[in-house]
């Protein structure tokens, strides 16, 4: 009797992705705990979607604010989620993902941070050690 092993990671959907909190795209991982950002610690977990409409991967990104740190401190490094948590879409192969939706979906009282939207802005003192 064999086992197949299936391999799931796949580094260029980690490279594609990024926190809709802060923009930040460093994750870490806690075994047992799951992935979070290593800039404000909101959690992400991946699954397959039930639908994948013939692309080579159909990834749903479920991010959650729970754990999340420094968001009583300057609003001005991340944005909140709407209720705590957000879900993305992704569609596509290595190298040619696209976002296919967000829930909920981006408007007037919610838009995700872009990667790297906040990069240029300086992390003031009393914040930094917080984290």
């Amino acid at each position: 009797m064999s086992l197949e092993i299936v391999d799931r990671h796949s580094e260029a959907l980690f490279e594609y992705l990024w926190y809709p909190v802060c923009g930040h795209e460093i994750f870490n991982h806690i075994p047992f705990e799951g992935m979070f950002c290593k800039n404000c610690n909101t959690q992400v977990e991946l699954q397959e979607s039930q639908e994948d409409r013939g692309y080579e991967e159909a990834v749903l990104a479920c991010f959650d604010t729970d754990t999340t740190w420094n968001l009583h401190v300057d609003e001005k490094l991340r944005r909140d989620l709407p209720d705590g948590s957000a879900r993305v879409k992704i569609l596509g192969a290595p190298g040619a993902y696209e976002i296919d939706w967000w829930s909920p979906e981006p408007g007037d009282g919610w838009e995700p941070v872009e990667r790297g939207e906040f990069a240029d802005i300086e992390e003031l003192a009393e914040v930094s050690h917080l984290a």
